[in-house]
Parts: structure tokens; sequence; C-alpha cells
């Protein structure tokens, strides 16, 4: 039987899901620790920056409602930046009296890891490094700040990332740690009555993938008159809503994570496209918008993405190389029902097969024995 563990995870924000791709995954993560038997605490700042600006959407509440409403079992503990301080040590030491393993995610200030590293001297548990982003090859210098070097792992969430830990950072003890589906939450919502034909979701940003939202999504609209589509996300300037107004595209602003099932339920399929990152430097690693879409059973097309570690079987997903092979492959799945069934069954499958969170907490827990040694 495996090894039950008391863990402490540090997150930039587990109830807020704005702009925060990250909370996907982990909520269900921490989810199935606990289904595993093992004891999980949960420390996230009271108003970092996504709990800020969820709160000025004007569904931003009730995102918080639906939050607490679906994960009643996460045990979210909050806490003022200004106690990241020496003179807060007793208090932290305290709370971290009894726990084994300690996991700080990446969206987090080096003051905290070097507060977590001065603790874990005096009091011996091992602590991870979890990255699920892309600032380790994009901003290696905030990376670097961290201490990782002191840390007792780090936890990839795809191969490339691994690699550039182990070449660029030195670092020898990596994981490669993939995100998945919280299969607690992300199911097929099965509705006859179709509200839209295609549905994006995702956001702007910071330009790291405006090019590529042009000609996979905007340009292809553009020709598909007898189809409605709806966009979904934040961080969309205003030249941005503009385009998608022109397109034709219905832009339906922040849509609160947990109400994804119902809104792939709504639609016919969807569209992925992934950022610049995950095409370059950190090729081959699938965002959470995958694993959560195929285990809605809905049909996906995607945008060139390589996957490089086979992570999913061939027609799972479509996978399209410029705007006319989108647009022909949106006309193909639409007229024929049964292919875009059958796809949305397949990728279903695989999800179920190998990529739900209960998945990762098998593996995590394997790593924590490891550890531990």
């Amino acid at each position: 039987m495996a090894r039950r563990f008391s863990i402490a995870y540090f997150a930039h924000a587990i109830r807020s899901d704005w702009n925060n791709g990250n909370a996907h995954f982990l909520r269900g993560l921490l989810r199935a620790l606990i289904q595993c038997g093992h004891r999980v605490s949960i420390f996230e700042p009271e108003d970092g920056w996504s709990i800020r600006n969820l709160r000025e959407e004007e569904r931003g509440e009730s995102s918080l409602h639906k939050f607490a409403e679906t994960y009643p079992d996460l045990p979210v503990e909050t806490y003022s930046s200004q106690t990241i301080a020496p003179n807060h040590l007793c208090e932290w030491r305290e709370k971290l009296r009894d726990i084994e393993i300690v996991i700080l995610h990446e969206w987090n200030p080096p003051a905290l890891a070097q507060m977590l590293l001065a603790i874990r001297e005096e009091q011996g548990f091992r602590i991870l490094f979890h990255d699920t982003h892309h600032r380790a090859s994009s901003s290696p210098e905030q990376i670097g700040c961290l201490g990782l070097k002191n840390f007792d792992g780090v936890l990839a969430f795809g191969e490339a990332l691994r690699s550039i830990y182990r070449e660029k950072f030195d670092i020898s003890r990596v994981w490669t740690f993939h995100e998945a589906a919280d299969t607690t939450v992300f199911q097929p919502v099965h509705n006859s009555c179709k509200a839209q034909d295609v549905i994006w979701i995702g956001n702007w940003g910071d330009d790291e993938r405006s090019l590529e939202i042009r000609d996979f999504l905007l340009l292809p609209a553009l020709y598909l008159h007898e189809c409605s589509i709806g966009a979904y996300g934040v961080r969309y300037p205003q030249q941005a809503l503009d385009e998608l107004l022109s397109a034709g595209i219905v832009f339906g602003g922040y849509l609160p994570n947990l109400l994804t099932p119902m809104a792939y339920g709504s639609s016919r399929l969807t569209v992925h496209i992934p950022r610049q990152q995950y095409t370059g430097a950190m090729a081959g690693i699938p965002t959470i918008r995958i694993f959560e879409a195929l285990a809605c059973g809905i049909p996906m097309i995607s945008a060139p993405w390589e996957d490089r570690e086979h992570l999913f079987a061939e027609g799972d997903i479509c996978f399209v190389s410029n705007g006319d092979e989108m647009r022909s492959a949106i006309e193909r799945l639409l007229a024929d029902t049964r292919a875009a069934a059958q796809q949305a069954e397949q990728g279903l499958c695989t999800v179920l097969k190998r990529h739900t969170c209960h998945h990762r907490a098998e593996q995590l827990t394997s790593i924590f024995e490891e550890v531990c040694r």
C-alpha cells in the first residue's frame, strides 16, 4: 500500500481562475490527493493578482461561490503577503510543524521560497517546485531568483520543460508531471439544443498568440457565414474585440472555468490555439484546455501543435496547418455528425485511461516516496 503524506501546497490562487489556468488542474490534483488518503493543507495570498481581477468581473463573486460549492473538500487558507517576512517565521513554523512535503507553485515570489527553505532547514520537510508555465524558458531570470538548487526537486509539466531545468538550470532531480482533467467536474454534458456551432475559450493575454488567433479563428470565421461561433476569455484589448465583432464572433467575456462543461455541452465543437511558447521552445507540452475539452466529450480542432510525448492517440484531436484547413475541418465536422461523435468519444476514452487527476495523484505519491527515501 502506498504511503500517506502530510502535504502543504502553496499556490498563487486556487479560488480564482481569472487568467489562471493553473487553478484548473491544481483543484483537481489536490482533491485527488485527499481522496488518496493524504492530508493536504493549501495556502494562497488573500488578495493575489488573479483574485483581485476576478472580483472586478461582473461574474467574479458568483465564480467564487461556485468554487466553494464545488470544492468544499479543499481546505484553502489565505494569508497576507505581509506575513512573508522574518518577523512572522514563528507563525509559519507552527503551520508547517507536521508537514512532510511542501510544494511551491512557480507563480509565487522569491521571498516565499526563501522563507520556506529557511523553515525546511529547521523542520526537515521535503520541498518541491511545481512549474506549469513557460517562464523558465521565456523569463529564466525570474526562476533563477527562487533558489531552486536548494529544493528537493522540480515537477515540470512537460518533457521540454524538464530538459530546460536539467540543461539550463543544472537541476538533476526533475520529474515530468503533466496536467490532467479533473473528471469529478469535467464530464460530458449532453444537450440536444446547441447554442452555437463552435466555441473558443482562451485569453488574449500579452500577444503570445494574437497572430494565431487571427489566422485560426478570425480569418476562418469570415468565410463561415452560416456558422455560429462564440469566444470567451479575458484580457482582450479593444482592437481584438473589434476584430471578433467584424468576424461575426459573439464574445462572452470571462467564463468561470467550472461552467465550461455546460458551455462545451452547448457547442458542437471547439478549437485549440496554442501560445507561441508551446510550439517553439516548449513544443510538445499540452495545456489544460486540451485535457478538459476532451474530458467533456467535445470534438477538438487544433492549430499546429506537436504531441512529442505521444500523450494522445491518433484521431483524438483533428490537427490543421493553416486557416484554410481550419475552415475546412470545421465545415466537415459540422456536416458529419457521426465522425464528430466518434472523434469526441475517442478523445474522452484517452483522457479517462491516462489523463485524469487521479492518475497524476498516484504519480505524485510515487515521487513523494522517492524524495523521502
